[in-house]
């Protein structure tokens, strides 16, 4: 099995399927996201990360996620919508997954296996757990929810 992210595909907001090879040499943010969470500010911060970078090769990819007290309660168009109202997102948002438990994302499980988090964890704490992989689709860091998305530029910028 490889072990770079490029070997997982997921759905996006509309439900098509696709393959994370297509952000091959590409510096991406992984989240877990949700419209109702004390964290969900952050989506301004994803934001204008992604603004200012993404012509340099970042891309910011959202998994919106119902497992930590069911702080993302609508469906994918519902989900859209508040992003575009709220914060007018303009980087990819995905179908509505699981992060933790039997039915993880395999995408989510591999994140976790490459980065643990607080004394080898594997499991997501809550919303907003964010993933910097490099352009080689290795996973490079995990972030706490609690880490702002302009905390982690001069890491994006490194990897740039």
């Amino acid at each position: 099995m490889n072990n770079d992210i490029y070997q997982f595909s997921a759905n996006n907001n509309a439900g098509e399927e696709i393959q994370l090879s297509t952000y091959k040499n590409k510096v991406m943010l992984i989240v877990n996201t949700a419209s109702d969470c004390g964290f969900t500010p952050q989506y301004e911060g994803l934001q204008n990360l992604y603004q200012k970078h993404q012509s340099q090769g970042l891309e910011v990819l959202a998994f919106p996620c119902n497992q930590f007290k069911q702080q993302e309660k609508g469906d994918n168009e519902a989900i859209k919508q508040f992003c575009d109202l709220r914060f007018n997102i303009k980087f990819p948002l995905f179908s509505k997954i699981d992060v933790n438990g039997d039915n993880t994302h395999p995408l989510f499980n591999f994140l976790k296996s490459e980065a643990p988090g607080v004394l080898g964890s594997k499991r997501i704490k809550w919303n907003f757990t964010k993933f910097l992989v490099n352009k080689e689709g290795k996973v490079i860091k995990r972030y706490a929810p609690t880490t702002q998305p302009a905390a982690i530029e001069s890491d994006i910028e490194k990897l740039l």
